[in-house]
């Protein structure tokens, strides 16, 4: 990506969002027919306790969290934004963390009131607020469904005590499963979030933890297999993991048994009963556009001639006191038209149907011709195939998804 070339203050201090979004209409090196989809992705910061495997802008809640001040803070971020959105309607909406969960349900009511009051919403708006097991409480959980929210996604990760341990989390298996029980009692829409090739677990281990959550007929299935990420206690001190034959088999476990119960693999880590696939996520997965609002939030938001990316401040009482001083943005970068072919099919492989060529144009402002060579390459290979009318991975291009998508970084 390279810097956007525009007059202006430094990020860090104030400036005139709506001059900003003038000089971001200005002719570029793109031209897009039209602009896609927008979401709004929101961050609560906090969490009881950091996960050993968690590399996400996530901090302990030590003491009082300062929630109004956060509240206000993040509206000052989005009314400032809004010069870059003018016009386009919010077609869904994502609370993540962190653990938003730990928010009030007043706090959550005036959040999406906020929303309401300055976003054009869709009237049926996908929105969706993350939860971990260890704060579930029913009451509350009833309130977060009056104020709007209309989709839970639950970090379970596992229902076996030892593994949940391993991976440090707060829950014990009795908690995963009552709060299982209050989200399907109070939401119509659900998501489970599982991991598997975890420290020590056998393949039936990873069956049973499969099958348990199977038992709650969740919506949505979120499968992912254990990573050491950088900059995480786990990549300093790694645990004993399954070795690569028996991650295989939980993988294809994984595949036999979600397809056996009726759900469909989506994407590389999703599955969903008929009609309930993350909308959110599909928007990612499709190069749409998303506003991040809050700590360490990224934003992706498309002009007629150029392709804009932000990242606000990640510490929370930095972004509080950016945002008060009137600029939350940290970095702001244009996407260059050399990285473009790579961002798009970063995100658009990971859907297991593929998609219709003609959706790389309308996403990028570029031809398809731009990433020819690298296609070409991916087909002889096996990796990748392709018609007129479609371009997905094959069932070899999902197992070694990384080397695919590598051959479409720019030389």
């Amino acid at each position: 990506m390279i810097p956007i070339k525009v007059a202006g203050p430094a990020p860090s201090e104030p400036r005139n969002p709506a001059t900003a979004a003038l000089q971001y209409l200005q002719p570029g090196a793109l031209n897009m027919t039209a602009l896609p989809p927008l979401s709004l992705y929101i961050h609560w910061p906090w969490c009881v306790r950091k996960c050993p495997y968690c590399d996400f802008n996530s901090h302990e809640a030590k003491g009082e969290v300062p929630e109004q001040e956060y509240l206000d803070a993040v509206r000052l971020d989005l009314e400032q934004s809004l010069p870059l959105i003018w016009g386009r309607k919010i077609h869904t909406v994502f609370i993540g963390g962190g653990t938003p969960s730990l928010m009030s349900a007043q706090a959550l009511d005036q959040l999406l009131a906020m929303v309401r009051t300055l976003l054009p919403l869709e009237l049926d708006a996908e929105i969706t607020m993350e939860a971990n097991p260890g704060t579930f409480e029913s009451e509350r959980f009833k309130a977060y469904r009056s104020s709007g929210v209309n989709r839970l996604s639950i970090g379970i990760q596992s229902f076996n005590p030892a593994h949940l341990k391993a991976l440090g989390r707060i829950h014990d298996g009795d908690e995963a499963l009552r709060a299982v029980e209050i989200a399907k009692s109070t939401f119509d829409n659900f998501n489970l979030d599982l991991m598997y090739a975890l420290p020590s677990q056998s393949l039936d281990e990873a069956r049973h933890d499969l099958e348990t959550a199977l038992s709650f007929e969740p919506p949505h299935l979120s499968l992912y297999h254990l990573t050491m990420e950088p900059n995480t206690v786990f990549a300093k001190y790694p645990p004993q993991l399954p070795d690569d034959d028996t991650s295989a088999d939980m993988q294809d476990m994984i595949a036999e048994v979600t397809a056996a119960a009726g759900y469909e693999h989506y994407e590389v880590s999703a599955y969903a009963q008929k009609g309930r696939r993350a909308r959110h996520n599909l928007n990612y997965w499709q190069f749409g556009d998303y506003l991040g609002i809050g700590a360490g939030a990224h934003s992706k938001i498309s002009f007629p001639h150029r392709i804009l990316r932000q990242a606000r401040f990640k510490q929370p009482a930095s972004f509080i006191e950016a945002a008060r001083r009137g600029n939350p943005v940290q970095e702001e970068r244009e996407i260059g038209r050399a990285d473009m072919g790579f961002e798009f099919m970063l995100n658009a492989l990971r859907l297991v149907d593929g998609f219709d060529p003609n959706l790389f144009g309308e996403r990028t402002g570029m031809s398809i011709s731009t990433i020819g060579k690298a296609l070409n390459e991916a087909e002889a290979k096996g990796l990748l195939y392709r018609d007129h009318k479609l371009i997905r991975p094959t069932e070899l291009g999902q197992r070694f998804l990384n080397d695919l998508q590598e051959m479409f970084l720019a030389e």
